[in-house]
């Protein structure tokens, strides 16, 4: 066996569960990942004879075919060939790629994974064959955009995918050792003609940048790939720094300004930063975070700064950071409302739904049907027997109903008259004394108001 083989099996068996696993390789029909199958159904081989008894490997192999280029037969057959000669499972699925706004490339990675992703089963691995040299590339492609930290840390080794788990087992080989290996046990994947198009940043870097500095320091994409592994340790300190600082700053569904303010503008920024994530949402630049930050923290008490990128927003109300939609729900058109124990209103998108229920106190003396439209501003109603008429901004402010929410608030009107808003307030001049039976309402799928 090879020096670059024995390499190859002793990377890639430090990076696979050590027990019984399901293994799933994807399997592109090309170079590199034709050499992970055939390594890993080696290794598998070994163990079983080391230890005939021991944990074993169930293993399989997934195609997907984008039928992209002419070459997507060749990829196929292929990738047939060799499981065929292996004795691996193949399962090959076709998932079309229509690139809207985004690189071809792009399109047909996120395609591929979506497949993938569907492919796994529960605790079954996905295994590709992402070497060091394709580490280095992202590292190198990843600073000259100007990535910050998280996107220098490159491809992880392992990572959630679907109901299983992506590992890429062998970040630590070269490319030599890989092809090397590839070449001692006769594995020849198909080339891919998209890899000799200079048009693509990777394929640039690889052929007119790359051989310079290889010539120069030989361990380049080891070495590279080593320095995305120590930027992923950091950006993992910086992920759980951020977590602590989180839950310190946590108000309900917002963050404190104050506290906020008492951490360095770094951690700031970290801090939000990992509170955009949680949310599922793609923070704006590190420029306009700051931005956002400085506005937010050194408005006037009065203010309401609003800070908004893509479909999101930052805002500020009475020292709470709220994250919102840029353009939060409102009530488009007023409905005509017939009412009765269990009548439902739809209110439209994300406003959920109202329902009238029976209630003690409740509503009496109305018409068939009410009038439910959004506020027109200066309405006013009595919020109890003994209260005084006030107007509905008062009692939003008193409530501390976010002011951008405001105009979602279902008015609930008996002709001309208002006698309720959703289900925070009734007008007592409309309700039965004593509690007397009549009407309320219940507001379900409401957004946080508060």
């Amino acid at each position: 066996m090879s020096g670059a083989a024995a390499r190859v099996l002793r990377c890639l068996e430090a990076g696979l569960p050590t027990g019984s696993a399901s293994l799933v390789v994807a399997l592109s029909g090309g170079g590199d990942s034709s050499a992970l199958l055939a390594a890993v159904t080696e290794l598998a081989g070994l163990r079983r004879a080391r230890d005939p008894g021991g944990p074993s490997w169930r293993l399989r192999a997934v195609h997907v075919d984008h039928e992209l280029q002419p070459a997507a037969a060749a990829f196929r057959g292929s990738s047939e060939r060799l499981c065929a000669r292996l004795g691996i499972a193949l399962s090959i699925r076709s998932a079309a790629v229509a690139a809207a706004g985004v690189s071809l490339e792009a399109a047909a990675r996120d395609v591929r994974y979506a497949a993938l992703a569907e492919e796994l089963g529960a605790r079954e691995w996905l295994l590709t064959a992402h070497h060091a040299d394709d580490q280095a590339e992202t590292l190198l492609l990843q600073a000259l955009r100007g990535a910050g930290l998280k996107g220098l840390s490159c491809m992880p080794v392992r990572r959630r995918l679907g109901a299983g788990w992506h590992l890429r087992p062998l970040l630590g080989v070269p490319r030599s050792d890989l092809a090397e290996y590839a070449r001692d046990r006769g594995i020849a994947g198909v080339s891919d003609p998209m890899n000799g198009d200079p048009r693509y940043d990777r394929v640039y870097l690889r052929r007119s940048l790359w051989p310079a500095l290889a010539s120069r320091w030989p361990a380049a994409g080891v070495a590279l790939s080593r320095t995305a592994a120590h930027l992923a340790e950091a950006q993992d300190l910086l992920d759980a720094l951020a977590l602590e600082d989180l839950s310190a700053l946590g108000d309900g569904e917002a963050l404190s300004v104050p506290k906020l303010r008492r951490l360095s503008p770094s951690r700031q920024v970290n801090a939000l930063r990992r509170w955009l994530a949680n949310a599922a949402v793609l923070p704006p630049s590190t420029a306009r975070l700051t931005e956002a930050l400085r506005q937010i923290l050194d408005a006037d008490v009065d203010h309401q700064p609003r800070v908004a990128w893509d479909l999101h927003a930052l805002r500020r109300y009475r020292d709470r950071v709220f994250l919102t939609p840029a353009d939060p729900p409102r009530l488009a058109v007023e409905q005509l409302w017939p009412i009765g124990a269990g009548a439902s209103l739809d209110l439209g998108a994300g406003l959920g739904h109202l329902v009238c229920i029976p209630r003690r106190g409740g509503l009496t003396r109305l018409p068939p049907a009410l009038r439910v439209r959004a506020r027109a501003g200066g309405e006013s109603l009595r919020p109890a027997p003994r209260a005084a008429t006030q107007t509905v901004q008062h009692l939003c402010q008193s409530l501390g109903i976010v002011p951008w929410l405001r105009d979602a608030l279902p008015f609930i009107h008996a002709g001309e008259h208002l006698v309720a808003v959703g289900d925070l307030w009734l007008d007592a001049r409309w309700c039965a004394p004593e509690q007397g039976a009549g009407l309320g309402f219940e507001w379900h799928g409401a957004p946080v108001l508060v």
